[in-house]
């Protein structure tokens, strides 16, 4: 009770600050964007024009995207040159730490189950009036603790608009998975009504045939098996929102409700050596369901609040069997799961180079499962097998933005995290905890077309709810136990990024990263000889990445885009069996993707390939394993025809190189760092190539 006054009194406090401090007369309302007066820079379909006042946004107007005739404003977003969409994590608690990289009208989607690349393709690029690229900060946007925001700017006009879509993917073993999906929506002004609904049934990477091979520690190999890999989901999913005045502001309702089912299968047949055929099977089923509220008004001509609150719910049921000869084991897990949140935050512009923001969060989250483990009909004991974790969380934040000229923006800000994590059940224990998170970036534009952003923050990770329950990998039969002594990690980073433009669209940016890390969460071993999830002590990693956008009108090729990516990666911590230093886990110490596309006759036509071009998938580490993950390069290749401005049709060829996957495991007979190597085992897998159809009507 004492930490919920608090949290109460130190919400009260923040929103109130702005109110206080709110003492130059007001002058103007706030804007309705960052660009007030974007001045061209050049052909508008050629390059974006640049905010006079703020040198850091960038204006794209509809023109600029004309070539290649978007359907959507997700297909104007994935034609921004050097900008990434990051949609979030709708994974993390709380609204705060799960924003993605977009805002509409200058919001973000009150939503965290529909992912922001939904909501982005659920809006036709005929709504949109334009799109802000803000690079560093502008007074009055929330940046969502991002470098880089894109901010979609919607049309005030009346807009109505029908979709149907089928979709379908088409295998060749003759295999079909439709996607049906409709939508509608009608926006005028601030008003705005939609509503879509999809069914899928489809298989993944899942389904595939490949082989398992075991090798002593000689290398001779002591078996060979085939597998088979077989695997479906199905889904149904439906959403609606509505957008009204209300109480002298804007008031949006947003509703989601989606069943998921799926199953698989794995045979493994033994061809030589030691060993029997075995066979695995799972199944799972579970539903979703979120209501969010979010409620805007500007109390003044320089003050805004707004207003969150989103309930979510899920269920979720599994079982897996697996058999081999004679003997069997089964693995069930039964889940709940919630979460609520209220968020209120007060925005405050006293005059053009001053922005504050303050606000307050609180939420409530809760896991309760049950799993149960058992061997031939016996039950085996699992450390916390059955949980009820439950989470009382809330954050305060403040923050200030100031420009003291065009070509430079500060924004600073500091953040407090407090929260309560308690079990019951198999364990009873409660932990708390009170982090404070400060940030502070600086972003430099000296000369047109050149920019440097620095930023410091202080980052704290959220430990997952699944981590403190039993989990298993039915199909290598590894059960790993629950840990209910976890605490999340944190991490100080600094940053530094150049960004270049060039040749209108051309965008060039250089990022170098380090952060120091504390109690890296990764795996350690439990009583009872089972592995789980842990802290490790103190880590640290470097990075490097290249991003290059490249028009190639001025190489021959008008029309078209070459995007490349590298990235290069260094982490350091001490694995907690062997005691020596070792990256990671998971982590990949170089990653890479080239993607081209090409327009032709003003987007009527369209084709291009994205190249996932890194191999290279890290490792994990378990006490008594060490495993390499190895993916092929993924390959795809699309071709788009319009025949008129309310259809699209478009092919997609994935997998086109029929990459193989699969892991490389070293097995010891113990504790890695004191046992002898027990067998290394070889696993890989092809799932074939498979062709997308996409056929979309507008009405």
């Amino acid at each position: 009770m004492k930490k919920t006054i608090w949290l109460a009194t130190a919400a009260v406090s923040v929103l109130a600050a702005p109110v206080l401090a709110q003492t130059t007369p007001a002058q103007s309302p706030t804007p309705d964007s960052a660009a007030q007066a974007p001045v061209p820079t050049g052909p508008v379909q050629s390059a974006p024009e640049v905010d006079a006042a703020q040198q850091g946004v960038l204006v794209f107007e509809p023109a600029f995207f004309a070539d290649s005739r978007p359907d959507t404003a997700l297909d104007m977003i994935a034609r921004l040159p050097g900008f990434g969409l990051n949609t979030g994590d709708t994974g993390t608690r709380g609204f705060a730490g799960a924003a993605g990289n977009v805002l509409i009208d200058g919001d973000r989607p009150s939503s965290k189950s529909d992912s922001l690349d939904q909501v982005l393709r659920r809006i036709s690029a005929d709504s949109v009036e334009r799109i802000e690229l803000i690079r560093g900060g502008a007074p009055g946007i929330d940046m969502q603790g991002q470098s880089v925001i894109a901010n979609v700017v919607l049309r005030r006009t009346v807009t109505v608009e029908r979709v149907l879509e089928f979709n379908s993917y088409i295998y060749p073993d003759g295999y079909v998975g439709p996607i049906l999906a409709g939508q509608y929506s009608r926006r005028e002004g601030d008003n705005s009504i939609e509503g879509s609904i999809s069914a899928t049934t489809d298989r993944t990477d899942g389904t595939g045939e490949g082989f398992r091979r075991r090798y002593d520690a000689s290398g001779a190999l002591i078996q060979d098996a085939d597998l088979i890999l077989w695997d479906r989901f199905r889904n149904v999913r439906a959403t609606g929102a509505i957008q009204r005045p209300f109480a002298g502001g804007k008031l949006r309702v947003n509703g989601l409700v989606g069943w998921f089912g799926s199953e698989s299968s794995q045979d493994v047949l033994i061809r030589s050596g030691a060993g029997i055929d075995s066979f695995n099977d799972e199944e799972s089923d579970s539903i979703n369901s979120e209501l969010g509220v979010n409620w805007t008004r500007d109390l003044s001509p320089r003050l805004g609040l707004e207003l969150v609150g989103l309930q979510r719910y899920s269920t979720e049921e599994y079982v897996g069997v697996s058999e081999s000869g004679p003997d069997t084991s089964t693995f069930s897990a039964d889940g709940t799961s919630g979460e609520s949140i209220g968020r209120a935050v007060l925005r405050f512009r006293p005059n053009e180079r001053w922005a504050f923001e303050s606000g307050g969060e609180v939420a409530y989250n809760f896991l309760d499962s049950a799993t149960a483990y058992e061997e031939n009909g016996v039950a085996i004991p699992l450390p916390s097998s059955s949980v009820k974790v439950e989470e009382l969380r809330g954050e305060v934040f403040g923050q200030a933005t100031w420009r003291p000229s065009p070509k430079l923006t500060v924004e600073a800000g500091m953040r407090v995290e407090v929260s309560e994590i308690s079990q019951s059940g198999d364990s009873d224990l409660t932990k708390s905890f009170v982090y404070p998170k400060p940030r502070v970036q600086l972003t430099w534009t000296p000369w047109e077309g050149h920019q440097f952003r620095f930023r410091a923050e202080r980052q704290v990770g959220q430990l997952d709810f699944g981590d403190f329950i039993a989990s298993a990998d039915i199909d290598i039969g590894q059960v790993e136990g629950g840990n209910p002594d976890l605490e999340p990690d944190k991490t100080t980073l600094l940053e530094a990024v150049y960004e270049r433009r060039f040749w209108g669209e051309g965008a060039l940016t250089v990022m170098a990263q380090h952060g120091e890390v504390e109690d890296v969460v990764d795996i350690i071993p439990l009583t009872g000889g089972f592995d789980g999830v842990g802290n490790i002590g103190d880590g640290s990693f470097d990075v490097l990445e290249v991003r290059l956008a490249l028009p190639m009108d001025k190489l021959g090729i008008p029309n078209a885009r070459l995007q490349a990516r590298g990235s290069w990666v260094d982490t350091k911590v001490v694995d907690p069996v062997t005691g020596e230093t070792r990256r990671f886990q998971g982590n990949q110490a170089f990653g890479c993707g080239v993607s081209f596309n090409h327009d032709l006759q003003g987007g009527k036509y369209s084709y291009g390939f994205d190249h996932g071009c890194n191999v290279d998938k890290g490792r994990a580490f378990r006490v008594r394993e060490v495993r390499a993950f190895y993916n092929e390069p993924f390959v795809t290749l699309y071709g788009q025809w319009k025949p008129s401005s309310d259809t699209t049709i478009r092919l997609d060829i994935g997998n086109a190189t029929d990459r193989e996957s699969g892991y490389d495991r070293d097995i010891y007979t113990g504790p890695r760092d004191v046992a002898p190597l027990a067998f290394r085992e070889v696993r890989r897998t092809r799932m074939s190539p498979w062709l997308f159809l996409q056929i979309r009507k507008t009405f």
